[in-house]
């Protein structure tokens, strides 16, 4: 049976811009055929299995002609695959989406177009540009740039392009902007007119330049200011001063590395995007429930005698929601822990049991376990009974203690922490090209996870690729880690929370902007 092709606009580059349904596309997407202007995180909602196909264009190379991309989506249908053509932008809007749609028609195969925001128009908003303005323009024009200036001529009309409508919206132009601009103001645009550069528009890279007609060339070669940008000519450009938003926000101009599991990373992650910055999702760890006969054996043998203890120790949200998945596999009453202290270590582990109606008796000041038997300390007696359920890959540091103190503690690997099975190409390429700005590390296995991983990609040694990127981590114990792996951590909050771990990013951020 034949496959499907969805033609589908992926947005100027944040990843949150792109449709509902070009979303839902990409997630039953069998392959996707991508290119350079598709915002990497896109890709990340794929399928388990899904296969993925880089055909972008750079400035100095093509690494696949459009007559090859549109062959392939027709061979990929013919197999029976569902396929999605992830463009940047809106695909018909100068994403040859015709000549593609032509081909797939030819052969019978079903395909759907997918409208895409244009950077035309979402870029300049991102600078504080409205491309529209009751005072200063009422209409716009979107032109391609990205010719030769025989092209140019031949395809643009300047004589009647020029005053044709308020606004100029010039896509991939950067290259020939001292010709376009010479051209304009031969064509009767005055000069002075305003102009605005916006290099990777509604992403960590984003910059503007701004200038006039008369004096924007010799600005770029300046600044040395590369494409890809969008080019915006008209009076609407002076409304930069007064807009302009994303600059403001707290985390600007970052990318950051979120390394937690991808079922815990979401508060981390909107922090970031709603702070202005970028967070780029790769997953080192994953936590499932163990898997070994004597694991479960002991589990079930330590729920059975849930009445038998006088504490129970929460060390992690991810001890609370494994030890309550435990509960309801063996169908174990949690009335029966009626006589047990509960103590959390941190606020995110006392939240996590708020939410299943168990409040923790005692909130460390330290967030981690030298804080939880300061709390407790005085009430231990030896002879009582501990349960802790943890991680396998938990410290022995509390455990210890507890014995030494006479306690009969009981410690059960409630769930698993493994390395994840994904390798990510597209963040060797932001790390080789310096765009990545800081990486966040939440655990220790968070740590030795990344640098394994790296290095499972072909990094003999990852620490050059890491140098000047800023190393966050969310406590004293990680912090430790990240040493003892070569890293230099330069931030570390007083309290070891996502909440206090971002406003130390932002503080970061500002000390940045200021120098």
């Amino acid at each position: 049976m034949t496959g499907k092709v969805y033609l589908v606009g992926a947005g100027p580059g944040d990843a949150r811009l792109i449709t509902v349904k070009g979303l839902d596309c990409i997630k039953k997407a069998d392959v996707l055929v991508y290119d350079r202007l598709a915002s990497p995180r896109l890709l990340k909602w794929m399928k388990p299995g899904g296969q993925k196909i880089y055909v972008g264009k750079l400035p100095d190379r093509h690494t696949m002609k459009q007559e090859e991309i549109n062959q392939l989506l027709v061979d990929l249908a013919l197999e029976g695959k569902t396929v999605v053509r992830l463009k940047g932008g809106d695909p018909t809007i100068f994403g040859r989406v015709g000549e593609e749609a032509e081909l797939l028609r030819r052969h019978g195969i079903y395909y759907e177009i997918v409208p895409g925001i244009t950077s035309a128009i979402s870029v300049p908003a991102y600078a504080g540009i409205p491309v529209t303005h009751r005072d200063m323009a009422s209409s716009l024009s979107i032109i391609t740039g990205h010719e030769s200036p025989d092209k140019l001529d031949h395809s643009i009309h300047w004589d009647k392009v020029t005053n044709a409508t308020g606004t100029l919206i010039f896509l991939m132009g950067v290259a020939k902007i001292g010709y376009i601009s010479a051209q304009l103001i031969k064509h009767g645009r005055a000069p002075e007119t305003p102009v605005a550069l916006v290099r990777w528009g509604t992403r960590a890279d984003q910059e503007t330049l701004t200038g006039t007609l008369a004096d924007i060339e010799a600005k770029v070669k300046a600044a040395d200011f590369q494409s890809p940008a969008v080019i915006v000519v008209g009076e609407v450009v002076l409304q930069r001063e007064q807009l302009m938003w994303a600059e403001a926000l707290p985390l600007f101009g970052k990318r950051i590395v979120v390394t937690r599991a991808r079922s815990q990373a979401s508060e981390l992650v909107d922090w970031i995007e709603e702070l202005g910055g970028e967070p780029y999702e790769f997953p080192v760890i994953e936590t499932r429930m163990p898997e070994g006969a004597e694991q479960k054996a002991g589990i079930a043998a330590a729920l059975a005698s849930l009445e038998e203890y006088d504490y129970v120790f929460f060390t992690s949200a991810n001890g609370v929601e494994f030890f309550w998945r435990h509960l309801a596999e063996l169908k174990v009453d949690i009335r029966r822990l009626h006589r047990a202290r509960i103590g959390a270590v941190g606020p995110g582990t006392a939240a996590a049991l708020a939410q299943r109606g168990l409040v923790a008796e005692e909130l460390p000041g330290r967030f981690q376990a030298e804080g939880l038997l300061e709390a407790f300390g005085p009430r231990l007696q030896p002879g009582q009974k501990v349960l802790l359920p943890r991680g396998d890959l938990a410290r022995e540091w509390l455990p210890d203690k507890l014995r030494e103190l006479g306690l009969e503690v009981t410690e059960v690997d409630t769930y698993e922490t493994v390395v994840t099975g994904e390798d990510d190409i597209e963040l060797l390429k932001l790390l080789e090209e310096k765009r990545i700005h800081a990486v966040t590390f939440t655990s220790s296995s968070t740590v030795r996870n990344f640098i394994s991983i790296l290095q499972r990609m072909g990094l003999e040694d990852p620490l050059p690729l890491l140098a000047g990127v800023k190393i966050a981590c969310i406590g004293p114990v990680t912090e430790q880690t990240a040493v003892e792996a070569g890293l230099t951590p330069g931030l570390l909050p007083e309290e070891a929370t996502i909440e206090a771990l971002v406003q130390e990013l932002c503080r970061w951020n500002e000390t940045m902007r200021l120098k």
